[in-house]
């Protein structure tokens, strides 16, 4: 088997990596930092030997650049595609970078849409295959100081319900999943601008395992650690507002010593 993985060179990603080489599952490792990757296929060659480890270093903020790797790897019949490539923006709306907003939403979204889609064409063909979406329980709200984060994130929430209920009704055999994590040890903060999490964080070790046994489960949201299953439930029951002002308040904490 043979799984395709974007966003590879550091935290969930590389997990996901290590944790499928040591399944057996041949590796297609896309990322825009050529060192971090190269260092992780030495690391998972030394543990896992037989696994095949191909690297691509790409920018998944272009668009072309997407298509390019879809008719890059289109004959290699791909059984999973982990759309994990993505980042967060830290500040108020109307003082953050929109060049950097407009990358984020190139990333977070239109990556995961046109590799989605074409993937999944394939995929439906042969009525096999496995895609998961990293989102996160943001996916499930607003963000004020987060804005376009959240935002990115419900998109691919809602695009990911929408494609499995698609799939269900034909019945096929493909399965797709949304990955929503809440708070996670891994370089997330540096990458958005902030100097903390003010509340625990889970392992990416840990996300990554949870999340590559839902999905072969069939899951269609994996929501790791019961804390942010009950964040998940809670946003939909609480008064708009009061959901506004204590997200809010928690993004607050993150840029406090």
């Amino acid at each position: 088997m043979i799984a395709l993985i974007t966003g590879a060179s550091s935290g969930i990603g590389r997990e996901l990596a290590k944790n499928l080489a040591s399944r057996g599952v041949h590796l297609i490792l896309v990322a825009r930092r050529t060192e971090r990757l190269a260092e992780l296929k030495a690391e998972i060659k030394f543990n896992c030997p037989h696994v095949k480890v191909k690297l691509i270093t790409a920018d998944l903020s272009k668009e072309q650049n997407c298509i390019d790797l879809y008719n890059m790897l289109k004959m290699y019949n791909i059984d999973f595609l982990f759309n994990n490539a993505g980042f967060g923006l830290y500040g108020e709306f109307t003082e953050t970078s929109l060049r950097d907003e407009l990358n984020m939403i190139n990333v977070n979204v239109k990556a995961v849409h046109i590799l989605t889609k074409l993937f999944l064409k394939d995929f439906t063909e042969r009525n096999s295959g496995y895609i998961m979406n990293t989102a996160s329980v943001a996916g499930f709200m607003a963000g004020p100081l987060f804005a376009t984060y959240y935002a990115t994130k419900n998109y691919v929430v809602q695009l990911t319900k929408a494609i499995y209920e698609e799939l269900r009704a034909r019945g096929s055999n493909v399965v797709i999943s949304a990955l929503c994590p809440g708070p996670v040890d891994t370089e997330f903060n540096k990458v958005a601008g902030v100097k903390k999490f003010n509340v625990p964080t889970v392992s990416d070790a840990y996300v990554a395992d949870y999340a590559v046994e839902r999905l072969l489960c069939g899951d269609l949201l994996i929501i790791p650690g019961m804390a942010t299953k009950a964040a998940a439930t809670g946003s939909r029951f609480a008064p708009t507002k009061l959901l506004l002002r204590t997200v809010r308040t928690m993004q607050e904490g993150k840029n406090k010593e």
